[in-house]
């Protein structure tokens, strides 16, 4: 077995930063309808506001529940862990390949979702968070990619 696919099933096995966060400023849900992934990230900023997030804003705390793969659940764990003290405006600039590099393998067309749900809620959580930001600039951005 390689390095990266026992790394990929002990953050499966032992996922980091797994259960609720109290007070998070962030608490978003994702599920990938296709294979019935699901996986829901609480966030707390280092200087986030009630009202709305700044860009400089960094990840003080992270943690997320969900169920589904191996794929999926370890790429959460990881993500987790990566993005722990990164400012807002950092996270929205990694995309699919940044995943696959966290995971250490390029994952099969059919498994990019799984290897992606995470970081599709984390990005989705930060914009909802983010003045005068939509949902779909973060999303044009990752998937423009994939073109």
């Amino acid at each position: 077995m390689s390095i990266y696919k026992h790394q990929i099933l002990d953050h499966y096995k032992n996922p980091r930063n797994f259960g609720k966060l109290k007070d998070a400023d962030v608490v978003i849900k994702e599920t990938n309808a296709s294979c019935g992934d699901e996986t829901k990230i609480y966030i707390k900023f280092s200087s986030a506001t009630s009202s709305q997030l700044p860009a400089a804003s960094k990840v003080k705390e992270i943690k997320f529940k969900g169920t589904g793969c191996a794929v999926s659940m370890a790429a959460a764990s990881m993500l987790t862990e990566y993005i722990k003290g990164k400012k807002a405006s950092e996270i929205l600039k990694l995309d699919k390949d940044d995943m696959f590099k966290l995971l250490g393998i390029k994952v099969g067309p059919g498994r990019v979702r799984c290897a992606t749900l995470a970081l599709e809620a984390v990005k989705k959580g930060i914009n909802q968070a983010r003045p005068g930001k939509s949902t779909g600039q973060a999303w044009k951005h990752f998937y423009e990619k994939d073109k």
